[in-house]
């Protein structure tokens, strides 16, 4: 199991992080941590904000059969969708073998994957870009204008992103999210908070039509130097998704835990 330290703080940086997001949401937000499980559900149209997450270390497979199934009952119970969060080297080797088949037991269907990285690379040189502007998240509508980059990034319907930032204190106010404007136009954000002592990278986006000319990679620069600025902290960390993870080794993260996203087999 390599990095297994680098993977626990991975995990325990979601459950820290998410908290707090599903939180702003909804103040009734299912929050419990129980054995072996962290519930961070906001029962949010937009489905990161409606997680489940496996937290033990060096889980052997028949652990994993158990929590996969409590995991399953768990996001039945719900009214919105969303995802189980499986990091992959907090499992022993059987439980790794074991995965597929136990997935399917509990009726769990494979999403699609990322990583968990993180590094010591704070603070870093202040960012530019030839073709940006930078402009902090303050009002209702650089939020909406984030929501919709997110929405329109991840596949989702417009509603879907506004369910999950719309009116948002934290985001205004607590989270360094930054908008990269190409002259008037929003194409591209990325936001840091501040989590048990390391800068978080959170809903890194770029609008499909401006992809692939390196607006993801200076936003999310900026959203860190000005995190850092703020906070002091020397450490940060992230989850990438598949399409985002060639971006942040340019950075300075390194790869810990492979990710596995799961929805409830339809």
């Amino acid at each position: 199991m390599s990095d297994l330290p680098e993977s626990v703080e991975s995990v325990n940086q979601l459950a820290v992080v998410w908290r707090a997001m599903v939180l702003d949401r909804a103040a009734d937000a299912d929050v419990r941590d129980l054995p072996g499980l962290a519930v961070r559900w906001a029962d949010s149209r937009f489905g990161f904000w409606n997680c489940v997450t496996l937290t033990d270390a060096e889980l052997d497979a028949e652990s994993l059969g158990q929590q996969l199934g409590q995991a399953a009952d768990i996001m039945r119970s719900k009214q919105q969708p969303g995802f189980l969060w499986l990091f992959e080297d907090l499992l022993a080797d059987d439980a790794k073998a074991a995965l597929a088949t136990a997935a399917a037991d509990a009726g769990l269907e494979f999403a699609f994957p990322g990583v968990g990285m993180a590094g010591d690379i704070l603070p870093l040189p202040e960012p530019a870009h030839p073709d940006l502007t930078f402009v902090r998240v303050t009002t209702e509508e650089h939020l909406l204008a984030y929501a919709d980059l997110n929405s329109r990034a991840y596949g989702f319907p417009l509603e879907a992103g506004r369910d999950g930032l719309s009116g948002s204190t934290l985001w205004k106010d607590e989270v360094h999210a930054y908008l990269g404007m190409r002259g008037d136009q929003p194409v591209t954000c990325a936001g840091t908070v501040a989590a048990d002592g390391r800068l978080f990278v959170a809903l890194v986006a770029t609008d499909p039509e401006w992809q692939r000319r390196g607006y993801g990679e200076a936003v999310t620069r900026k959203a860190l130097y000005e995190g850092a600025q703020a906070t002091g902290l020397t450490r940060a960390t992230l989850h990438a998704t598949e399409a985002g993870a060639p971006v942040y080794p340019r950075i300075g993260f390194e790869p810990n835990s492979p990710i596995r996203f799961y929805g409830l087999t339809s």
